[in-house]
C-alpha cells in the first residue's frame, strides 16, 4: 500500500473545538498523525499537523474536506506534501544533541533575539521551539519589577561549545541582556540542590564591610574586600587581614546588622518556589554563620556553611573558629551535600558573585554568576545581571504560571 504524507498548517483566530474538528476529518479517512504542534499568540492560532494517508481517492478527498472545514471555521489551511525521504531525514535528526538557550532581561528587544538566533543559524543548529516564560507585560500599567524571558530549544551538533558560549556572552555584554546556554539532558530536568553565596548574592551587601563601618575601619576593609572579590589577592589572606581590623567590636552590633540586611530582589520568590518543587537549599559563604543562620530562619534555608566568629567577653577577638570557608571549601561543601543527598553533582546549582565562588560555580551542574564581577561572569557557565535572583527559575524552565499560582 502506498501512502502520502502532508503537513497541514492552520492559522487564524483561535476558538474552542478547532483542533477537534480538524482531527475528526482526519479520523474519518483513517489518517495517521505523525506529529502535531500548536502555538497561540494574542488569540491567534498556529497549528501544524503532519499526517499520513492512503494514496489515491482518500488522499484527494481528505484535503478537500479539510479545506471545507477550515472555511467553515473561518481559518486558513495550507498543505505541503512531504516526500518519504524528507520525512525519514527529519526522523533521523532525533538523535542529535539538544540544548536550551534562555534569554533574560527587564524587556527583550528584537535586536537581542535577532543576534542570538543569528549565532544559532551560523552554527547550523535548528530551533525546535520558542517559549515565553514570563507573564505578559502591560503597556499601560507601570510594572514595579519588570522581567522578560524566552526559552529556545535547539538541536544539532556544536563542535566548539566554548566558541558558541563566548559569542553568546559577547551579545550579552554588547546588548545588555542575559543569555544562558545548557545541555538539555536528564540532569537539567532533575536538579535537586541549589547553593547560594550569601554576601552580594542572597543579600545586597558585604556583611564584613557593614561590621567594619561600625568598628570605624570601613574604608580599609572595603578596599581589601573589593580586591579579594576581583581575585587580586587570595581570599584567605584577605579574610585574616579584615578579621584583625574587627578586633574589639561589641557583639551587640551583630544583631543590629542582621536585622537590617537587605534581601536581594526575587530571593523570597525563588526560594519559596524551589521548596514547593522539592529542592533543597544551602548557603555556602565566606561570610559568617551568625548572619547565615539569621537568613536560614528568615528565608527557610536548609543548610548553612560559613565562618564562625570568635567572641570573648562580649567582643570580637579578631579571630575565627575552624577552617576558613574559601573557594575550595565552598566546592567541598557542595560535593558533600550532593553526596549526602545521594544525587549526582550534575543535579546541583550554585549561585554566586565573587572570585571565591568560581570553583563551586564550575563544579555544579549549573553555575550562575549573579550580578557578578567581570572576571567571574567571564568564567562562569551562565550569568544573571539584568533581573533579580528569581531569574534562576527561568534558567530551570519554569513559567510564571508555575511560580505565582503556588
Amino acid at each position: 500500500m502506498t501512502t502520502d504524507i502532508f503537513l497541514l498548517n492552520i492559522s487564524g483566530q483561535d476558538k474552542p473545538g478547532l483542533t477537534s474538528s480538524l482531527t475528526s476529518v482526519l479520523a474519518a479517512y483513517g489518517a495517521k498523525v505523525l506529529d502535531i504542534g500548536q502555538a497561540n499568540i494574542h488569540d491567534t492560532l498556529s497549528l501544524g499537523i503532519l499526517f499520513e494517508i492512503k494514496s489515491g481517492k482518500k488522499s484527494a478527498a481528505v484535503l478537500k474536506d479539510l479545506l471545507f472545514k477550515a472555511y467553515e471555521l473561518g481559518i486558513t489551511a495550507k498543505f505541503s506534501p512531504i516526500t518519504l525521504q524528507d520525512y525519514e531525514d527529519w526522523v533521523n535528526q532525533q538523535g542529535k544533541d539538544r540544548y536550551i538557550v534562555t534569554i533574560l532581561g527587564e524587556k527583550l528587544a528584537a535586536e537581542q533575539i535577532s543576534e542570538v538566533t543569528k549565532i544559532i543559524s551560523e552554527k547550523n543548529l535548528n530551533i525546535d521551539s520558542i517559549k515565553r516564560l514570563t507573564g505578559r507585560l502591560s503597556l499601560v500599567k507601570e510594572e514595579e519589577y519588570q522581567r522578560a524571558s524566552i526559552q529556545l530549544s535547539i538541536r544539532g551538533k556544536i563542535d566548539d561549545k566554548t566558541d558558541f558560549t563566548e559569542k553568546m556572552m559577547g551579545i550579552s555584554r554588547d546588548l545588555d541582556v542575559d543569555i544562558a546556554f545548557q545541555e538539555d539532558n536528564i540532569f537539567r530536568r532533575n536538579r535537586r540542590l541549589v547553593c547560594f553565596d550569601m554576601d552580594s548574592t542572597l543579600i545586597q551587601t558585604e556583611v564584613i564591610d557593614e561590621l567594619a563601618e561600625r568598628a570605624g575601619v570601613g574604608e580599609e576593609v572595603k578596599a581589601i574586600t573589593e580586591s579579594a572579590m576581583q581575585g587580586e589577592i587570595e581570599f584567605n589572606e584577605s579574610f585574616e587581614k579584615r578579621m584583625k581590623l574587627l578586633k574589639g567590636l561589641d557583639e551587640g552590633v551583630l544583631k543590629d546588622v542582621a536585622e537590617k540586611l537587605p534581601i536581594t530582589k526575587g530571593a523570597r520568590r525563588l526560594i519559596d518556589t524551589l521548596h514547593s518543587y522539592g529542592f533543597k537549599t544551602a548557603i555556602l559563604s565566606g561570610g559568617f554563620t551568625y548572619f547565615g543562620h539569621y537568613l536560614q530562619e528568615k528565608l527557610d534555608i536548609d543548610y548553612v556553611y560559613a565562618n564562625q566568629l570568635e567572641i570573648e567577653n562580649g567582643v570580637l577577638t579578631g579571630g575565627y573558629i575552624g577552617d576558613i570557608v574559601d573557594g575550595n571549601k565552598k566546592a567541598e561543601y557542595l560535593k558533600l551535600l550532593a553526596d549526602n543527598m545521594q544525587i549526582d553533582i550534575s543535579q546541583t546549582i550554585a549561585v554566586g558573585d565573587g572570585a571565591n565562588d568560581l570553583q563551586m560555580l564550575n563544579l555544579a551542574g549549573l553555575g550562575i554568576a549573579f550580578h557578578a564581577k567581570p572576571k567571574v561572569k567571564d568564567n562562569a557557565q551562565s550569568s544573571i545581571s539584568s533581573i533579580g535572583l528569581d531569574g534562576v527559575l527561568y534558567l530551570l524552565g519554569y513559567h510564571d504560571r508555575h511560580i505565582d499560582l503556588l
